[in-house]
């Protein structure tokens, strides 16, 4: 398709409402090529937001942005919503320095509105729009759009009990393109779930329900019964009461790839003044049939080649040698079980959880959940090992203090992702772990450099140390190491020859502060580098060293409050350290999305950058 013949006259959802059915074909068609087109060379979410393309339309065409209020559970559907939202002339920026965000941000479009990067809040936080909504009298309509993957969250239960309590414009479409939320039976129940989504029933219905009740002596009686002998047919068919249970009332599947359907049925839910739940089947990948055939495999995908759908490249990645390093383990010690908060393939274990089957537990979206499961398997001798993102981990804080170290279990926490991962932005950069961990009585945490140290401190983890360890490592691969640089593999390493001037830091700034170290020697300047493996506790021999320092440069890719920066400076300080102490980390701010090395090079962990301050720290000191 080299002609755009819609996407570039779209201001506004405004714009769609009259487009005849033909046209909003159209229009789909081109959605599905601009986002495989941008995703190919951008890399981004393909799959989930390829599946949701007719239901954003019919969204759009039956409310009316930004006075209703649609907000977007994590935000891996969300592709659509932008190009019909004004989007389109930014849409080549997606998840690039200084370009549109690959998730919703309110700062971005007044169509967003809030921001999404994490899973299941979606309910809770339109239940809170739609209530205040209906203390202030306002008759718009909330809209929380929620995938199937998300219903494994706990926090959608806690606000679908609270939402079905009281009536309110509140509209949750379900958009489920995997998990089976009801079980039905062939065409008779298809038939049935159209026919239950049209005005003209709901209407009917109330109007018998009406007639009935005003029989004299039994008509309450009879209206009753009519709605008990209905509801047992509904069930019969569908075998799913769980919603309504809740008070919520259900309509559905409908076909999330029929427009003309999806419209009938979300002009009836906003017609009955309660809170519903539109139930929609799409197909992930929608369009493309690379996605459509792997959709987890396109869920999150690098940039790729369109007519082959081969993801280019990257090289080994510390994730990838940890799923093989788990399998390794696993295969010598049978205590050992793996732990997943519904990232198989995003955590590296696809092999592990075929391999070792009866030891892989995936949770669902259930962080909370997978770190108490972990102190029950570590009460009675297991080894497990939770292997989560940085920013997912956040949710795991009172389990992590209360199930975890505060019982004295034995787990292991494999925090991927840490530090800086770029293009996903605010909501996925792994910058807070150290901080809140480091805040929990007896937790250890390691940072490799290198894949060789990441297979050591594992070892430590399981044989030698003691409850809560975790172990964090980056999204990709190791950073350049010198040639003549050979991993001790202890608790710290000192790389260069020692001298009064040290620069300290771990994990992959490492690599930085190696090429740093070169420069400088360039320059006449003279350092070494104290790099920490074990970075909680600080080593003692290591913290011996650094009191011996001069000048001490700490550089962290995390943030400043509450870093292992911020600890070196406060152990040296209550040691009588009399020397210049310098620290680089990230101040009080969300680092916005671009690539590993711009964000490097902005937040002063670039080997330039490390060199400059270096050298400006010698100038103020002449």
């Amino acid at each position: 398709m080299d002609e755009i013949k819609y996407l570039n006259t779209i201001s506004s959802p405004s714009d769609i409402r009259n487009y005849s059915d033909e046209q909003l074909n159209e229009l789909c068609s081109e959605i599905r090529h601009v986002m495989i087109d941008t995703v190919s060379k951008n890399g981004g979410h393909l799959a989930s937001n390829l599946g949701a393309v007719e239901l954003t339309i019919a969204i759009h065409k039956c409310f009316d942005s930004p006075k209703d209020k649609i907000v977007w559970d994590v935000g891996h559907q969300i592709y659509t919503h932008k190009l019909l939202t004004g989007r389109y002339s930014q849409f080549s920026t997606l998840r690039q320095k200084d370009g549109i965000s690959g998730f919703s941000r309110p700062d971005e479009s007044e169509h967003d509105t809030f921001y999404s990067g994490h899973s299941s809040v979606s309910i809770s936080s339109a239940y809170g729009i739609a209530s205040a909504n209906k203390i202030k009298g306002n008759n718009n309509y909330t809209v929380a759009v929620i995938g199937d993957g998300s219903l494994t969250g706990g926090l959608v239960y806690e606000a679908l009990n609270n939402a079905g309590r009281e009536k309110s414009r509140l509209v949750i479409i379900l958009n489920d393109n995997n998990m089976s939320i009801s079980q039905n039976v062939g065409s008779v129940a298809r038939y049935l779930a159209v026919t239950r989504s049209k005005k003209r029933y709901v209407r009917m219905k109330a109007r018998i329900e009406k007639v009935l009740s005003k029989i004299p002596f039994v008509g309450i009686k009879l209206a009753n019964a009519f709605f008990k002998l209905k509801t047992n047919i509904k069930n019969l068919i569908y075998k799913s009461t769980m919603f309504e249970d809740m008070g919520i009332r259900y309509m559905g599947p409908i076909d999330g790839h029929n427009i003309k359907q999806m419209c009938e049925a979300i002009e009836t839910a906003k017609s009955l003044d309660v809170p519903v739940l539109l139930h929609v089947n799409t197909i992930k990948g929608k369009g493309y049939d690379f996605a459509e055939k792997s959709p987890a495999v396109y869920h999150g995908i690098s940039k790729f080649d369109i007519n082959t759908g081969e993801a280019k490249s990257t090289g080994a990645t510390f994730c990838g040698e940890f799923g093989e390093l788990m399998c390794k383990m696993a295969g010598e010690d049978k205590r050992i079980c793996l732990i997943t908060a519904a990232m198989t393939l995003g955590t590296g274990l696809e092999r592990f959880s075929k391999n070792f089957g009866n030891r892989f537990f995936d949770v669902g979206i259930a962080e909370e959940h997978a770190v108490t499961f972990a102190s029950g398997l570590s009460k009675v001798g297991m080894i497990p090992v939770f292997a989560v993102y940085s920013t997912f981990l956040q949710r795991c804080y009172d389990q992590i203090v209360h199930d975890g170290a505060l019982q004295r279990q034995r787990m292991v926490l494999a925090i991927d992702r840490a530090g800086f991962v770029g293009d996903d932005g605010e909501t996925h950069n792994g910058l807070y772990d150290v901080s809140f961990l480091s805040s929990i009585p007896n937790v250890i945490i390691y940072s490799p450099a290198t894949f060789d140290e990441m297979k050591v401190d594992f070892g430590n983890a399981f044989y030698r140390d003691e409850g809560v360890v975790a172990v964090r490592y980056p999204r990709g691969g190791e950073l350049s190491i010198p040639d003549g640089y050979t991993p001790g593999l202890g608790l710290f390493d000192i790389y260069g020859e020692k001298c009064g001037t040290v620069i300290v830091t771990y994990g992959r700034v490492f690599g930085e502060a190696c090429r740093a170290l070169e420069i400088l020697k360039n320059s006449g300047i003279k350092v070494c580098i104290l790099k920490l493996n074990r970075i909680r506790p600080i080593p003692e021999e290591a913290l011996d060293f650094a009191l011996g320092a001069e000048n001490i440069f700490f550089f962290e890719e995390g943030v400043k409050s509450g870093g292992i920066g911020e600890k070196l400076a406060a152990e040296l300080l209550e040691n009588g350290y009399k020397g210049r102490y310098s620290l680089t980390a990230v101040n009080d701010e969300f680092v916005k999305q671009a690539t590993i090395s711009e964000l490097y090079d902005k937040y002063g962990l670039s080997a330039e950058k490390i060199a400059q301050k270096i050298k400006a720290g010698f100038s103020e000191g002449e």
